[in-house]
């Protein structure tokens, strides 16, 4: 028959806690693999004295959520990361592309497009010349809302242009008259 063992003793016995006992174990494996205990503790005095000698102050959590090992949502990581590699402008073309319809509205956004969006320039191309003379007296309100939704400076001029129309000049010398004038839209 078995023989129990010291280890046997010690599986039903209720005295020892079973968390504690994995723990331990898992402890005991990791240290026969040759993997160190970090100590939580000292990491936080390592990043202390990392920070200090690069001239920063050690950035201290507000809360519990703010831990450097605790879990953190998507977006806050992505926004820090695209912050710290220099990606907020791309970020925000991005944005202003995507989001259109809501920053300029659903009505102005079936009639207006935007073509570019470089440095802080957005050119809209327009459907009809009077939804472009429109969006011209709107600019200002517009440039308030990309401020809004976007942060201050990211667009800082809207180009309204009209639509598309062919060119009437012919050849290489032209009259300067009155033409067919703007008929189209």
């Amino acid at each position: 028959m078995h023989e129990p063992s010291e280890r046997d003793e010690h599986r039903f016995d209720p005295e020892i806690d079973a968390a504690k006992a994995l723990l331990n174990r898992m402890r005991k494996l990791a240290e026969e693999r040759g993997e160190t205990r970090v100590d939580a503790a000292r990491m936080e005095k390592v990043r202390k004295r990392k920070a200090s000698r690069r001239g920063f102050a050690a950035e201290k959590p507000e809360s519990a959520e703010g831990a450097i090992r605790d879990p953190r949502a998507i977006g806050d990581v992505v926004s820090r990361l695209s912050k710290a590699r220099g990606w907020n402008t791309q970020v925000a073309v991005g944005s202003v592309l995507g989001r259109w319809a809501e920053i300029i509205g659903a009505d102005n956004a079936k009639h207006c497009q935007p073509e570019s969006f470089e440095d802080t320039v957005v050119v809209m191309r327009c459907d009809t010349t009077a939804r472009a003379a429109q969006m011209r007296l709107m600019s200002h309100d517009i440039l308030k809302k990309f401020d809004a939704e976007l942060g201050p400076g990211i667009v800082t001029v809207l180009k309204v242009l009209g639509p598309n129309a062919p060119s009437w000049r012919h050849g290489m010398r032209s009259v300067a008259g009155r033409g067919p004038r703007d008929t189209y839209g």
